[in-house]
């Protein structure tokens, strides 16, 4: 059953975005990626493109991703090349070769840290290698500061179909204790052109809990949000994984907690925000996001990979899913760089997931949208759910987590607002308990 809630926000991963955990993801398991890569195509399996811009003007004191700060043009023009050499040499292989992708996203790092020249060579040269035609989703991370009008109208024409602007907060003051580069009068100039030229879907990114947070601070940023109108917002609850500056601060002071609202805390601040943007017309769609119109918002790129499709994940640290194999790449720019060069696919640990821990990878993600039905499982996987996990579903009706009427699972709004805590109990039993990342 669920582990005695810790209320206070300590160091660790929290959030679950595949399984098994990253922490069992082996080096030694790399050849089965190649194995996949030299084999025939599937008959009809959807494709998407991950390519990590790790370039960013300031390092987030929350940050826990591969991100550089002091790079200069020649070292961005290098990493361009190689991540083009590293599609190029997916594009090769029996298994990728003549392949459409159904979505591609940028993230970082920060995306827009690009300049307009930079990213129209680097997509150009993507498309020559996996035309984007057939895309239903062309997703692009922002940080506000870094756009400009030039810029924007150049990742528009891009074929940019839903951006992503990451706010966080609104007030200056807590963008700069948290070590954000961007401030508000910058959100509000990006939003409007952005809205002005026409992107088909604009987020914004919140995040609840961060340094300085207070109740009347949150309330002023759901109401900022909302004047705002975007078509989608995504919003986080500030952890403190291991590799972040808050966390080497806490070790330098003997802190064994962070300075940050406790989690209690942060839930509220996610419910009241839900409360509040459902007023206002939006619909809650899972456990971090309201969408203004569920109709013509969509989530290509996260319900294509939780649904197991192919990604290949280009660039320093990215992850991608081949053929049923969890990869991931070198995570020292250094040393993925010299890899490229040598013509060698970056990929530095590899997972090969069986059946049952497929089932549990889509199981528990599909949760985190906050309902689960048991006809998808017994089709996909000819298994009963249900029996599977009659013990945790048990449980976690009787504590109010969610409601199971024999055919569906839901997600009460408490089990929706701590969700990654609670998955962990359909983990198999080694990998409970574990480092997550």
């Amino acid at each position: 059953m669920p582990s005695t809630d810790t209320e206070q926000t300590e160091v660790g991963n929290y959030f679950i975005s595949n399984y098994p955990p990253y922490s069992f993801w082996e080096p030694d398991k790399v050849p089965l990626a190649h194995d996949v890569l030299a084999s025939a195509p599937p008959a009809d399996y959807p494709l998407g493109i991950y390519f990590h811009i790790p370039f960013c003007r300031k390092r987030c004191h929350f940050c826990y991703f591969r991100v550089y700060t002091d790079k200069n043009a020649a070292e961005i023009r290098a990493y361009i090349d190689a991540g083009i050499r590293e599609i190029e040499m997916y594009g090769s292989t029996p298994y990728l070769k003549g392949r459409r992708p159904k979505f591609i996203y940028f993230g970082g790092g920060t995306p827009s840290y690009l300049s307009v020249a930079q990213l129209k060579d680097l997509t150009d040269r993507m498309k020559d290698v996996f035309p984007w035609d057939d895309a239903e989703e062309v997703a692009f991370e922002c940080e506000p500061g870094t756009l400009t009008e030039k810029k924007l109208d150049q990742i528009r024409s891009l074929g940019v179909t839903r951006l992503s602007l990451g706010v966080e907060n609104f007030d200056d003051n807590i963008l700069e204790l948290n070590g954000r580069a961007h401030r508000s009068a910058e959100i509000g100039r990006s939003y409007e052109h952005a809205r002005a030229i026409g992107f088909p879907q604009i987020n914004i990114d919140l995040i609840a809990g961060m340094i300085d947070e207070t109740d009347e601070n949150w309330q002023r940023c759901i109401d900022k949000a909302i004047k705002l109108e975007p078509d989608c917002v995504t919003i986080y609850q500030m952890e403190i994984p291991y590799n972040t500056s808050i966390y080497k601060e806490m070790q330098k002071s003997g802190k064994v907690s962070a300075p940050v609202a406790d989690w209690p805390t942060k839930r509220r601040w996610v419910s009241e925000a839900f409360d509040a943007f459902v007023s206002a017309g939006y619909t809650v769609t899972s456990a971090y996001t309201v969408v203004k119109n569920p109709e013509t918002t969509k989530f290509v790129y996260r319900d294509a990979l939780w649904g197991g499709a192919d990604m290949i994940g280009a660039g320093v640290a990215s992850f991608g899913h081949i053929g049923g194999v969890h990869v991931q790449n070198e995570h020292d720019i250094g040393a993925y760089l010299n890899r490229v060069t040598d013509s060698e696919l970056p990929v530095y640990r590899a997972y090969a997931i069986d059946d049952e821990e497929s089932l549990i990878r889509e199981f528990i993600l599909q949760l985190k949208i906050g309902r689960a039905d048991m006809a998808y499982f017994r089709d996909k996987f000819e298994t009963d759910v249900a029996d599977l996990f009659s013990k945790p579903i048990e449980y976690l009706q009787n504590e109010g987590f969610l409601r199971f009427d024999g055919s569906q699972i839901v997600l009460s709004r408490d089990g929706l607002l701590q969700v990654d805590r609670l998955l962990h109990e359909f983990f198999l039993k080694g990998h409970q308990n574990a480092r997550y990342a």
